[in-house]
């Protein structure tokens, strides 16, 4: 009985550990992988830009609206490689250390989450005004559909956590290919984008950027919380 008690206790002593930091240190290279990949794909939320994609693309044949979707996820997977490889080392150069990093992106997918959580007021990526702008555009596929619509803050900071909390070179190569991952399937979606939009329809679009959503808040409180204990020395 008592083994078994120390067991138990040992396992989640362990997936505590995994949940805290996305790191191999603590995690299996299959376990960080698909850590990484639902978190940043939850941040993403490829679901809310769907309508916006739409319209932005609505005069395009299906030939034209397949290759902004493919430009975009592109651009998206650059900016998000960037910040992953590069974002910790700017702001440090700033002064700021990885507690503060770690907080701060935290605070910013929490308000991400927040708002995913609230789609009807306060869930919109991009305003009216700037989709009414980016309509006279030629190419949309940077902006506004890359950033900030796919690559925005949420997920700029999801990305920056990963690289602040990446212990080597196999980290890095793992959130690589979780960003890469991601953006197949951001395009995938994109790509049959009308069909799915009249599968899901209105109330399931809403439903599950809700529950993205609120994944979200989790990772930004995690964030936090790691970033908190790493500053007074709890782990």
């Amino acid at each position: 009985m008592i083994f078994l008690k120390e067991s138990v206790s040992l396992r989640m002593e362990t997936i505590w550990e995994g949940i805290t930091s996305f790191s191999t240190q603590f995690m299996g290279i299959g376990a960080l992988l698909l850590a990484s990949f639902t978190s940043l794909f939850s941040v993403v939320n490829p679901i809310t830009a769907m309508p916006v994609f739409m319209a932005l693309t609505k005069e395009d044949s299906e030939q034209d609206r397949q290759a902004t979707a493919r430009k975009a996820t592109t651009y998206m997977f650059f900016v998000l490689i960037t910040f992953l490889l590069a974002g910790t080392f700017i702001l440090q150069f700033f002064g700021i250390s990885m507690p503060g990093i770690r907080i701060a992106g935290g605070m910013v997918i929490m308000k991400a989450g927040f708002s995913m959580m609230n789609p009807e007021t306060g869930g919109r990526k991009l305003s009216k005004e700037d989709q009414v702008a980016a309509m006279e555009k030629e190419d949309v596929s940077f902006s506004p559909l890359a950033m900030p619509l796919l690559s925005g803050p949420g997920s700029i900071a999801v990305v920056i956590g990963f690289g602040s909390q990446a212990e080597g070179f196999l980290d890095y190569t793992i959130h690589g290919v979780a960003v890469l991952l991601t953006a197949f399937a951001v395009f995938g979606i994109l790509r049959v984008a009308p069909w799915l939009n009249k599968v899901i329809g209105k109330s399931g679009m809403t439903v599950i950027t809700r529950m993205m959503g609120f994944i979200a808040l989790a990772i930004g409180v995690q964030f936090v919380i790691n970033g908190l204990g790493r500053f007074f020395g709890w782990v």
